[in-house]
């Protein structure tokens, strides 16, 4: 059903490529992040409730085709379906089927709990394709609300010791759950304007968002800014200020300590170790491609235990913010 090519996963009964890091004619998308949603194909396919974020991602010049989730299109000899993931707004699995043999590439997906993005949907399938962002055993993640509640704790601490509280978030995806998760009772919120300009996105469909505050109440105020506003001028107009991460890479102390970071919230947008594990137990698949990530572990240990696994090297893209 799929192989590797230089610029990405294809499928060639279906002609087309998934997530590709070059421009292709067909890419279907799983979502909106600028890993998995590049510029320069000729034709996009995406999930219509992340179509705002692809367009926002693409530009207006972009060919992008939706679907509902469950909606079945034909693409060559291949019936393709885009279906939740957890992940973001609009974030998606896409379900291969020809003549009878099923296919499902995950893309990104968590098991945790987000008002912002319908939850996974479990697919069974032959073979399923998985991220491997965070699968080492250490990566485990407690209740998102637990975390959302330390974060209030570490905002009216603060707000007792007179400073500000800068929030570093992925703009696309983690401001928005953190905003919905939080209590917006504490003080005022201030988001950066490219946090701000995504949740615009989310409140036009129907996602309900605090509004960001004035800048001039910032002494009270938790802010919301992407990794990238780090060092930069506009960071300085909130001193007196504590910083802080939220973010799965938080679980390792070092990670906060080299970004000279006060506090690190462990929030992760992806499956931890015990949640990768259960969604392809759930697949009942043959069959497992490992990409992005900790590929080898996670392959080692499912073959071990009697699922076949492959540890699948894509073609990498530079870096992204969003991820």
């Amino acid at each position: 059903m799929l192989e590797i090519r230089d610029q990405g996963l294809y499928c060639p009964a279906g002609g087309f490529y998934i997530d590709p890091v070059a421009p292709v004619e067909r890419a279907v998308l799983t979502h909106a992040h600028g890993d998995h949603a590049r510029t320069g194909s000729a034709h996009y396919l995406t999930a219509n409730s992340g179509f705002n974020l692809v367009r926002t991602r693409l530009g207006d010049d972009a060919s992008i085709q939706t679907l509902q989730y469950g909606e079945t299109l034909r693409l060559g000899d291949v019936d393709v379906s885009l279906h939740p993931s957890g992940h973001i707004l609009g974030s998606a699995q896409v379900r291969m089927e020809r003549n009878g043999e099923v296919w499902v590439a995950a893309g990104d997906y968590k098991r945790a709990p987000d008002p912002t993005c319908p939850p996974l949907e479990p697919l069974r399938c032959h073979t399923f394709v998985t991220e491997s962002t965070f699968a080492l055993p250490i990566f485990r993640w407690q209740e998102p609300g637990e975390t959302l509640c330390a974060i209030d704790d570490w905002w009216r601490d603060n707000q007792a010791s007179g400073k500000a509280s800068m929030l570093f978030v992925y703009a696309i995806g983690k401001a928005q759950r953190v905003l919905a998760g939080i209590d917006a009772s504490i003080g005022p919120i201030i988001c950066h304007g490219a946090v701000e300009r995504i949740n615009a996105i989310y409140r036009a469909q129907g996602i309900p968002l605090p509004q960001s505050a004035d800048l001039k109440e910032h002494r009270r105020a938790l802010v919301l800014a992407p990794p990238s506003a780090m060092g930069s001028p506009w960071l300085r107009r909130f001193t007196p200020m504590s910083t802080a991460m939220a973010s799965g890479w938080m679980r390792i102390r070092g990670t906060r300590r080299r970004r000279a970071l006060d506090r690190g919230f462990v929030l992760s947008d992806h499956a931890d170790w015990p949640g990768l594990l259960d969604t392809v137990a759930e697949t009942h698949a043959e069959k497992v491609w490992v990409t992005h990530g900790f590929r080898a572990p996670l392959a080692r240990w499912l073959s071990e235990r009697g699922t076949p696994a492959e540890a699948i090297e894509l073609p990498v893209p530079p870096a992204e913010e969003e991820e």
